[in-house]
């Protein structure tokens, strides 16, 4: 590690999907786009469902989609713990078309029992990930 590079740890229920030593890194927070640099201030924060963009120290430039979770700087390592997360290379254009396509049905139908919040958050998720894709 360098001494203008940090460890970034990107994870998920289901595994570690990243650890890697980086530069920079740009994630949304609750109250907007929070950027880290090495050595940042200890800090702990809400994260959205985003894009998290980070640099490493070898010059390439990583994306991930990230969901509602929080994340944490200390001692020269940003950890960012998520319900989900995926490389943007690898999401599948068909999939996120789908799932946008079955939570917008979910969105207008006339369901009584329907949690109209995680109803709109699958939305959300699901088009930014069509998003991504489309890049």
């Amino acid at each position: 590690m360098t001494d203008s590079s940090f460890t970034l740890r990107v994870v998920c229920p289901q595994e570690i999907l990243l650890e890697a030593e980086v530069e920079s890194a740009r994630f949304p927070g609750e109250d907007g786009a929070l950027g880290v640099l090495a050595h940042h201030t200890t800090m702990v924060a809400l994260t959205e469902s985003g894009l998290l963009r980070a640099r490493t120290s070898q010059g390439e430039n990583l994306e991930f989609v990230v969901h509602s979770g929080f994340a944490e700087m200390r001692d020269n390592v940003l950890t960012v713990l998520t319900q989900a997360a995926e490389n943007v290379e690898s999401i599948d254009l068909d999939r996120a078309r789908k799932a946008a396509e079955r939570a917008q049905e979910r969105l207008h139908s006339s369901e009584s029992n329907l949690d109209l919040v995680r109803a709109r958050a699958a939305l959300r998720r699901a088009l930014m990930r069509e998003m991504l894709a489309r890049k």
